[in-house]
């Protein structure tokens, strides 16, 4: 067995779920331009990311995320630095959100019922994340922020929720 990791990242975290439900499976053109929007969206978070990390441009505060895909539709988990840099992505008019944001209003008042769209946010203190990955197994936000050994946040759950410097067992 390989040595149990834990996540790398210090701070608390946004999680951002956010995805469509198919209502129509049959009308792509009604939901093909929500997916194709959701992945210009995706492609721009990360060439952020990118050009953030080079110093090319001010980060946007996404940190990164996964797609997935249930029985009513695709969604994505992402994860963010902040609400704030969440909010003023949304509402930003010269990122993909904002315009494709009103497409759907537009479409969706033409057709109503085709596809419906959601989201939920979760803002989360570091003294509420916990996470373990055993033996390869590294999604959410170890995929994301990088993963260190679980010691160094304690070898039991209990003691890694909430594992600020000063409040680890050891």
């Amino acid at each position: 067995m390989t040595t149990p990791l834990t996540h790398a990242h210090t701070g608390g975290v946004v999680v951002f779920q956010i995805g469509m439900t198919v209502k129509k499976p049959h009308r792509p053109d009604l939901w093909g331009p929500v997916a194709l929007a959701m992945s210009r969206m995706q492609t721009e978070l990360k060439r952020n990311m990118a050009q953030a990390e080079r110093g090319e441009a001010e980060d946007l505060g996404f940190m990164g995320g996964v797609n997935l895909l249930g029985a009513r539709g695709p969604w994505c988990v992402q994860y963010w630095r902040s609400v704030e840099q969440l909010y003023a992505y949304a509402a930003d008019p010269h990122h993909a959100h904002l315009p494709a944001w009103r497409k759907f209003n537009q479409a969706a008042r033409k057709n109503p019922g085709a596809v419906g769209v959601w989201h939920e946010t979760y803002v989360v203190a570091e003294s509420g994340i916990e996470t373990l990955y055993g033996n390869g197994a590294v999604v959410g936000l170890g995929a994301v922020a990088g993963t260190v050994p679980v010691a160094k946040r304690g070898l039991k759950a209990a003691q890694r929720l909430g594992s600020a410097p000063d409040s680890r067992v050891n």
